[in-house]
Order: structure tokens, then sequence, then C-alpha cells
């Protein structure tokens, strides 16, 4: 499509566009044929459609069906590239005109339209018949997309470069957003990716708070459902290992269109949700041929057929294989088509562990073809990062692998990338195909001493144990540190400018993270899998990701007990508490932090049990024990108060004083929190502050102290937003506006409760739900 017709294409909206475009089109032809554009009358004569008709087609007062629009674009010299684009716009058209795009009502969530498609594959080709049969499977119809694809076939025959360019072709359909997700099915890094944690990544697509999304999982894909019902949206789910990791992402509206990929023919998919199944074999002869001639140009593979025959046939006509011999001829313009097919000839082997039954020859012969015309610097590197424990890896975490200087190892990873043999699918992370990554792990099995290999996995561990633990206290300094183990000195610490980066790179990272610990545990090295549990805890904790938390916890509780590590023991066991606090599975977090409780106390760490401490008045103030509760925090200020922990003091001066005010004892509350106050300001501590604050101004408030009760809500919201904690913000707002109602001060009331509201709309928290009435009621009172 030319650069004129395709910016016009981008912003055709309606019929009126349509028709400018139809237009534009006609004048391109006859430019192109240096004659007069056609007529109306001498296109009614090839179509045998009246003039009016045509005229209204070109007016855009009339949008022309499927079959007219087919025919009236050939006319006007459109490419068969082109007239797909066109047919997707004017469907596009068609289905705004039956579905428009309703307002969101007061208060209703206005849910972000992810674009989450990979960039669409390099100079695409062939798959004609396969892009055709998935085109039937969308039709006309209100209802056409209700249909599910499984596109099965063996690693690297093209199943992901088919999907992604296929829902590129067909994502205008889709108006609310397309969903992509890598279920990681048949990854030799570590298990496939539970259903759950992809949920968790589409609720973050669309813009869901950590604290409104729901504790169970089956409330969690309730809520990805309930996001996409009566809405428009592509899902890819890419790399399934069965059917049954991906029932559960199927949506239940009508209007969506699932793509799923995987090596399984997903059979029980295809009988119980009607998905229409599409196997994907290797490329015919004349497509992989088209294949080498779109990367390499006509000139370089008609010099040499017999040559490109052969390359073709060693490439066993698998696209992965052909895209990398063309990446090799690409990069050197002296290497002819000749050439490869004599190199490939000679270095011919097996990758066994991906021999197929169908015959398919196997890629290790082009694996190593380009592996053998690696510097041995880059050959190095290559191996190594076949050992890493992550699906991807960063530049820092690929340095450290490698024990070099950085600037050397971008230059490697940059020539990595040149070959094809690694993806740089983000700026800065870097992943393998699958087989790659075998081939890799098989040719350092071969090259590398286990020592050579221990001590690069030790050096990439040592990277993600302390900078995870420099990203954790950058994001929460008040945090209590614990003494880590010494990195290797070649291991690279990611530094952080600020909060903003830190929690930037935990996003990234986590999943590795959690890869990371398995992978420590797996391979003996337990106190580096319990303390990157440590250091992680507190991140998975506050972004809601609490089965995660458990998973990692559960993995370094069980190392620290095969080593006896008993601080390990104490560690684990506390967070694990916590998240199972979060779940509301009670006696169980019971159990465990009584078990903390008494691992510190026999370690002689008066904080760890402290904080143990302050996490059982959690659970009591949950079940209604509030004396209880008191207890445990009155026990955790003693700890704190023997240990010199002045922080910790004051964090539990301040759960003192909540619990005495959830009491009733208003007084002592106020004594208590006022002495919290007094210590957080003298450590500098201003985060601490806020939730003293807020505890004061509530206790004020249900002695009927209103002026005081005000200033202290002010105070907190002051330090909320301070430190950038909207939410916290927002509550304190509504017990603000409590405290003008009570005091009768409508306006204030009111105002206060808008802006709190409009704050918590923003969040999509739940919590709004509760604003609104009591606003209704201010508002009732100043009518």
């Amino acid at each position: 499509m030319s650069e004129d017709i395709l910016a016009a294409a981008s912003s055709v909206d309606s019929v009126e566009d349509l028709a400018r475009l139809l237009r534009q089109l006609r004048r391109r032809q006859a430019h192109r044929l240096k004659v007069p554009e056609l007529t109306y009358r001498e296109l009614a004569a090839k179509t045998g459609w009246s003039i009016g008709i045509i005229a209204g087609y070109f007016a855009g007062r009339t949008l022309p069906p499927t079959d007219r629009f087919d025919i009236f674009i050939t006319l006007l010299g459109a490419s068969p590239a082109e007239q797909g684009m066109l047919a997707t716009l004017r469907d596009r058209v068609a289905e705004s005109r039956r579905h428009p795009a309703p307002a969101p009502s007061r208060g209703e969530p206005s849910w972000p339209k992810p674009r989450q498609l990979p960039a669409d594959v390099f100079r695409f080709s062939g798959r004609e018949s396969e892009l055709a049969e998935l085109d039937s499977l969308l039709g006309d119809g209100p209802n056409a997309t209700v249909v599910i694809s499984a596109l099965s076939g063996t690693a690297g025959v093209g199943k992901t470069a088919l999907a992604v360019h296929w829902a590129h072709r067909v994502a205008a359909r889709f108006i609310d957003g397309q969903l992509y997700v890598n279920l990681r099915g048949f990854d030799a890094t570590g298990p496939p990716m539970s259903p759950a944690e992809a949920v968790r990544g589409f609720l973050d697509a669309f813009g869901v708070q950590a604290q409104r999304v729901p504790i169970s999982e089956e409330a969690q894909i309730g809520l990805y459902r309930s996001i996409v019902a009566d809405r428009r949206v592509l899902l890819l789910l890419d790399n399934a290992r069965d059917a049954e990791q991906v029932r559960p992402l199927l949506p239940g509206s009508a209007h969506c269109l699932t793509i799923v990929t995987s090596r399984n023919r997903l059979a029980s998919l295809v009988i119980a949700e009607g998905a229409q199944p599409l196997s994907l074999d290797l490329l015919s002869s004349a497509e992989a041929r088209q294949m080498l001639i779109s990367r390499l140009g006509e000139k370089a593979v008609a010099h040499s057929p017999a040559a490109a025959e052969e390359v073709i046939e060693r490439c066993a006509r698998l696209p992965l294989a052909l895209a990398i011999v063309s990446a090799r001829v690409r990069a050197n313009p002296a290497l002819t088509v000749a050439a490869v097919a004599k190199e490939l000839r000679a270095g011919q082997g097996s990758l066994d562990l991906f021999a197929e039954e169908d015959g398919m020859a196997n890629v290790r012969a082009v694996f190593s073809y380009s592996y053998n015309h690696l510097s041995d610097a880059a050959k190095d590197l290559f191996r190594l990062l076949g050992t890493q424990p992550g699906p991807d890896i960063t530049t820092d975490a690929a340095t450290s692998l490698a024990g070099q200087e950085a600037a050397t190892v971008r230059q490697l990873l940059t020539v990595l990338v040149r070959a094809n043999l690694v993806t740089e699918h983000q700026p800065g992370r870097f992943a393998f195909h699958d087989l790659l990554r075998a081939y890799a792990r098989e040719q350092a099995d071969l090259g590398d001493s286990e020592s050579v290999r221990a001590a690069a996995l030790r050096r990439c561990l040592d990277h993600y144990l302390h900078s995870a633990y420099q990203a954790s206290l950058m994001m929460y300094p008040q945090r209590d540190p614990i003494a880590l183990i010494d990195p290797d000195p070649a291991a690279v610490v990611s530094t952080f400018a600020d909060i903003d980066e830190a929690r930037a790179w935990f996003a990234d990272e986590h999943t590795v993270l959690l890869a990371a610990i398995d992978h420590a545990a797996a391979i003996g090295l337990s106190t580096h899998a319990w303390q990157l549990a440590w250091a992680i805890g507190d991140v998975l904790d506050w972004r809601g990701l609490w089965h995660p938390m458990v998973a990692s916890q559960s993995t370094a509780l069980l190392v620290a007990q095969q080593a006896g590590d008993e601080r390990g023991m104490a560690h684990a066991r506390r967070l694990l508490g916590r998240a199972y606090i979060r779940l509301g599975r009670w006696d169980e977090a019971e159990s465990l932090l009584h078990q903390a409780v008494q691992l510190f106390h026999g370690l002689g760490d008066p904080v760890g049990e402290a904080n143990t401490h302050i996490a059982l008045s959690r659970i009591h103030e949950q079940h209604g024990r509030m004396r209880a509760a008191l207890g445990h925090s009155q026990q955790a200020l003693t700890l704190f108060g023997a240990a010199g922990h002045r922080a910790g003091q004051a964090r539990s001066l301040n759960t003192v004083g909540w619990y005495h005010a959830l009491l009733g004892e208003y007084e002592q509350a106020i004594e208590s929190c006022k002495a919290a106050l007094d210590l957080h300001a003298r450590i500098g501590s201003r985060f601490g502050q806020a939730p003293a604050w807020d505890s004061l101004g509530y206790a004020h408030q249900r002695l009927g102290h209103y002026t005081e009760a005000v200033s202290c809500f002010d105070n907190a919201i002051v330090l909320y937003r301070e430190v950038g904690d909207r939410y916290h913000e927002a509550d304190t707002m509504v017990h603000l506006a409590d405290s003008h109602a009570a005091a009768s001060a409508w306006e204030s009331a009111a105002a206060t409760y808008r802006e709190a509201l409009q704050t918590l709309d923003e969040l999509n928290h739940p919590a709004a739900v509760e604003v609104r009435p009591k606003l209704k009621q201010v508002e009732d009172q100043l009518a």
C-alpha cells in the first residue's frame, strides 16, 4: 500500500472516511495508468450497478456490502495486500455502526484499551491458505467471532509468527483492545505459566488496581470476564501447554476472538469448547523459496537456484531455520547462497530432544552453522545464556552471568541478536526461542566445565538477590534489613535513582525473580533462595500477588528447613503467614506466626519477633479479639524498645493506639498515637507519621473533638500526598469528611467526599461504593 493510502487508511472511522479513501484510490489508479479517472457511468457498465448506487458509495451516503466492496476496490486497482486492509476497514466501519460505543455511566470504570500484540513479523511471507482459513472464521455476522483458533505445530514451524501476523490483520475489528500472553507451555526454564498469573496480567492491562483484585482465583477470572463482557477484544494465548491451561482464560463474551498456539493439538478444547483446529505443517518448497526471496532478494536466490533448493531442504523448510540462515547472509554481503549450502552440508547434526515423529529434520545443523561463525567470546556468552534461570534476561544479569565488563557484554548481545540467536523482545531484555535454549544448554554441557557453569549461575543469582534487596529498600526505606551473603565481585548490582525506577524494575523482573528462587532451591543454594524470597516478599504483598508470595515463601521455608537454617525458617514463616492472612487462611497463618515467634526468640532476634507479633495482632483484629490484638502490639512495643529499634517502637506505638481506639479507650489511644508521632518525627520517618495522624484523628472523632480530628486528618493527607500514596490519601479524606459531617459542616463534608470519590474512581477502588451514599446524605442536607 502506498504511503498516501496507508496514511489515509489509519484515520478511517466512518462511511465518509471510507468514501474519501475510495476517491483517493480512483485518482491513484488514473495517475498510474496515465488515463482519466473512471466515471460513474464507466463503473456502472463494468459492474452492472446503477449510477446512483455508485455515486452513493463515492459520496459516503451508502456503505457497500462486502461482496460489492471487494469488486469495487479491485476495479479501482487495489493490490491484494491493500484489499485485505481495506476489507478490514470496511468491516470496522460496519461494526461501529452496529455497535456504537456507549458512553460510560457516572461512576462506571472506563477501562483502558490494551494493545499488547507483539510487533508484526519481519517480511512475513507464505501461509496464504492458512491465512485464508483463519479469515473464513470471522465471517460477517454479528456473532462471527465466537470462535477459538488452536494453532498447533512443532517448535519453530511459525505458529506464533502466523498468529501474530493474522492478529495484526484483523486487529481493527476488535475496537476494545488486544491481549497477548506467552503461557510458557514448553519453556525449558521452568513450569508453564499458571492461569492465575495470566489473568493477573490481563487485569493489569485493563488498569485494575491491586487493591481491587479479588483474593480467590475464581473471583479474579470472574472479574476479567466481566471486564471483557460486551466488548470486542482479541486474545492471543501463545505457547499453551494443554487445554486445561487455556480454558480458564477463555472469555465468556460472544464478541471476542481467542487465538491459541500450542505444540499440542488441544483436542479437548476442540471437542468441549468448539475450537477450530488449524495444524501448521512445514512450509511448502514454494513458500520456503518465497521466504528466502523476501529476505535476501530475488537476485541472490535466482543466481544459484540449485543451492537455494539445497538450503531449503537442509533447513527442513522450517521458518526458524530459514530466518537464521537469511540473517547470516544479510550480515555478510560476501556470503553467497551457494556458500551457505556448502557449509550446511558440512555441518550436519541433530537436536535429539526435538526430533519429531513426522520426520521433520532437526535444526542443530542450522544452529551450529550460525553458532560456529561467532567469535569465541560470543560463543561463551551464548552457552552461558542457556543456563540462566529466567524466561528472559537483562543486560545487567547477562553481565553478571558472563563475569565480564558491561560494555563487552552489551556488544556481544548485539552480535547474538543480529545472528538471530537471541531476541531483544523489549529494550534491554533478551530471550531465547526454546529450541535455541536447548541447543545452548547442550553446548554449555559440552564446552564448559561444571565449575564454570556453577560459578556463572552463582554470579547471576547474586545479581538478582542484591538488586532485589536494593530495590526493596529504595521503595520502602523503613523496612528492617537482613544480612545478605556477599556477592561475587563480578556480579552487577543494579542501582535505582528513585522509587519509580525501583518499582519499574520489580514490575519487569518479578517473573524472573520467582524463577530464580526455584532455580536456586533446585541447585542447592538455599541461602540465595530464602533471602531472595525475603527481598521480594513485601513487594509481592503490596502488589497483591499473594499466590506467588505463598509459592515463593513455601519454597524458601522448604530449603531453609533442609539446610537447618533457623533464620531463614523464621523469616519464611513470618512472610508466609502474612501471605496466608491476605488470603484469609487464618489458622495456617496463626500457626506459622507462632512458630516464627519461637524461632526469632531462640535466635535472639527481638526485631523479627516484634514484627511477627504485629502480624499476629492483625489476625486477632480480624476475628474481633481486640484485647488479644492489643496484647500482641504491646509485646511488639516491649521487644522493639529492648532492641533500641526506634522505627519499630514508633510503628508499634501507633498499633497500640489503634487497638485502644477500637476498644473505645480513646484517651489512651490519643496518648499512644501522640507518642508514636513524636518518635516518628525524631527519627525522620515522615511516611510513618501519616498512619499515626490518621489513627489519632479517629480517636478524636470518636470523642467528638471534631476540630482536632480535622487537623489530624489534614496532616495525614499532606504526608500521604508527599509519598504518593493515593489510596490512603483518599481513605483519610473520607475520614475527614466524616468529621465535617458529624460537626454539621455540610459544605466542607460534601467537597471532601467528592474529592475522595474522584480519587477512588480513578483508582477503580471498590471503596467508592461506600462513599457515594455518604455524599448523597450530605447533599440532601444541603438541598
